[in-house]
């Protein structure tokens, strides 16, 4: 076919709006509705719910939208494709044919596995964890809905090959089609997150007219890999160069972005604008995927505890150091690991209580339950009227529950059987594509390494960076990354010159002493940081206070730097 394929996205997390499915499905034309269930700290939940029930581990969520969206689909001719089978999408696919059965609709389903490495971890050298699953690609996918699959299902899948995999069975892309699988891995992952494209989590929200209910959106894919991003009319938020530059640089690290089916040149992407709430994504160039495949590994590392105290008025540091004291000198035994807290939220003649109080946190850790529960919770209770004056907490404390991280894995591609089960009941394998060993990501950018300017700006004025700059960030794993574009492309050199990595860390002081890269896209105005190791160890083990690192880009913007005059205010 040569005609765009329409593919929207109706979820970026476990936990988005419900009624996403029912707004794509009714608002407009489609081809494709995908629905994007997984991240790291999801495959811990629903590792944690298959130990308690081996017929669960997938998004319960997705089933309950289908119950009332299949017919919908069904009527409209949209096949729907979701990773929400989490680490058992075998189980979520007889829970929608028996779902389609009971209410009477021909709903032919199919599911991808064979990421689910649990049973050859030990020898795939991934040790012991709770969950492994490799990201695969969208060649699955696309073999299901060839097939005729109305619903594909899978495990763990790149997020963007929900929308790779349609691409390909819409055009019959072969896996040597290596810019066009690119193109689609752009599009995968400016829809990915659903409505961060339209506007959500972007830095300069107050320019958006209706932003009460945004819509969700759609990648209108051409047969050379191009895409159109835009939304249903008649939904809130906006699809516009800088909403797309804000998602295409959120958690891509560097230039090469890799995948199971492509690496993706990232600063080969151009961006155009292309009407009211459309977007022109061109340009993009793919090269062979690396011969290994990423896989995400879940450990279970311990229980956990936390309290969170209210100090409050005068003598904050000195009733933070007497609670402190207090607490640890009680603990018996003391856990092997607690790390305390102080936030000042806290002004000086305050108009009204809670603008005069501070939190002070303590999270407690260790391989012993007993060593953070009822003996740690009940030290906080019984200081409760021998501490300092004021003592109270946001909440009562806890039993303590267990914990677990998250780093990533690496394991030959030849090593994963891919495989698609359709309706009938026969099952197809993958075979990978076509791969070049790659340990690193290269001296060869597109980008380049540019000198830096040498020349000055004239005089300056001290202002946040946000007046120019905005900022999209997120983690993977321990890791953060920052992206921050220039909105005016002519102040890409102020912005290289002014951004370094020196200067980020002094701007962000959290990664003085960590490792920090900065990669250079010119084609999007933009730069991209990652500050290895400031999350710990993950979402799930970091007692940082913002622990994915979702405000970390706008903390950059709030810093205060030297804007060249000429700039204007």
């Amino acid at each position: 076919m040569t005609a765009a394929v329409r593919i929207g996205n109706a979820s970026g997390f476990y936990g988005d709006r419900f009624s996403a499915v029912e707004e794509m499905l009714t608002g407009g034309d489609l081809d494709y509705l995908t629905g994007d269930y997984l991240a790291e700290l999801t495959m811990l939940i629903l590792g944690r719910d298959r130990l308690k029930d081996p017929k669960l581990g997938y998004a319960k969520t997705f089933l309950r939208q289908m119950e009332s969206n299949l017919g919908v689909a069904l009527d409209r001719g949209v096949k729907i494709v979701s990773n929400a089978g989490g680490v058992n999408p075998a189980g979520l696919a007889a829970a929608l044919t028996a779902l389609a059965e009971k209410l009477g609709l021909p709903a032919t389903i199919a599911f991808v596995d064979g990421d689910d490495l649990i049973a050859d971890a030990a020898d795939l050298g991934l040790g012991s964890p709770l969950t492994a699953n490799a990201y695969l690609g969208g060649f699955g996918i696309a073999a299901a809905l060839q097939s005729g699959a109305d619903i594909v299902v899978t495990g763990r899948v790149t997020d963007a090959s929900l929308t790779v995999g349609p691409a390909v069975a819409h055009f019959g892309w072969s896996p040597d089609d290596l810019d066009q699988l690119a193109g689609a891995v752009v599009a995968g992952h400016i829809i990915e997150c659903g409505t961060q494209a339209t506007g959500g989590n972007y830095s300069f929200f107050t320019e958006i007219d209706d932003l009460r209910h945004p819509g969700f959106p759609i990648a209108e894919i051409s047969i050379d890999g191009s895409s159109i991003i835009t939304k249903h009319e008649n939904t809130g938020g906006a699809v516009t160069v800088e909403t797309v530059t804000a998602q295409l640089l959120y958690e891509i690290a560097g230039p090469r972005y890799l995948g199971p089916d492509v690496t993706t040149r990232m600063d080969s992407v151009v961006l155009t604008d292309a009407g009211p709430d459309r977007v022109q994504v061109s340009g993009v160039r793919g090269e062979a995927p690396p011969d290994t495949l990423k896989v995400s590994l879940n450990h279970l590392a311990g229980f956990r505890n936390e309290i969170t105290m209210v100090l409050t008025g005068l003598d904050i540091e000195a009733k933070a150091e007497l609670v402190r004291g207090q607490f640890e000198s009680a603990l018996d035994p003391r856990p092997a690991d607690i790390a305390w807290t102080l936030t000042r939220l806290d002004r000086s003649d305050a108009p009204t209580q809670q603008q005069a109080s501070a939190l002070l946190q303590c999270v407690a850790k260790d391989a012993d339950q007993k060593n953070v529960g009822r003996q740690f919770s009940s030290v906080a209770v019984e200081l409760a009227l021998a501490s300092y004056p004021g003592f109270t907490m946001t909440a009562p404390p806890g039993a303590g529950a267990p914990f677990a991280v998250f780093e990533a894995g690496y394991v030959p591609a030849a090593s994963v059987s891919h495989r698609v089960h359709l309706a009938d009941g026969s099952e197809h394998i993958i075979e990978p594509s076509p791969r070049a060993r790659r340990d690193s990501p290269g001296s060869d950018d597109l980008a380049g390494d540019p000198r830096l300017p040498e020349s000055t700006w004239g005089p300056t004025r001290r202002a946040p960076l946000g007046e120019l700059v905005g900022a999209r960030s997120g983690d993977k794993g321990g890791n953060a990354n920052v992206g921050v574009w220039v909105r005016d492309p002519s102040h890409f050199d102020w912005l290289t010159a002014t951004l370094t990595v020196e200067s980020f860390k002094t701007l962000i002081p959290e990664a003085s002493g960590l490792e920090v890269q900065r990669h250079l896209l010119p084609n999007l105005s933009a730069i991209n940081f990652v500050v290895e190791g400031i999350l710990g160890r993950g979402v799930a083990d970091n007692v940082r206070f913002d622990p994915q690192a979702k405000g970390l880009g706008e903390w950059l913007r709030s810093r205060h730097v030297a804007i060249p005059v000429e700039f204007g205010e």
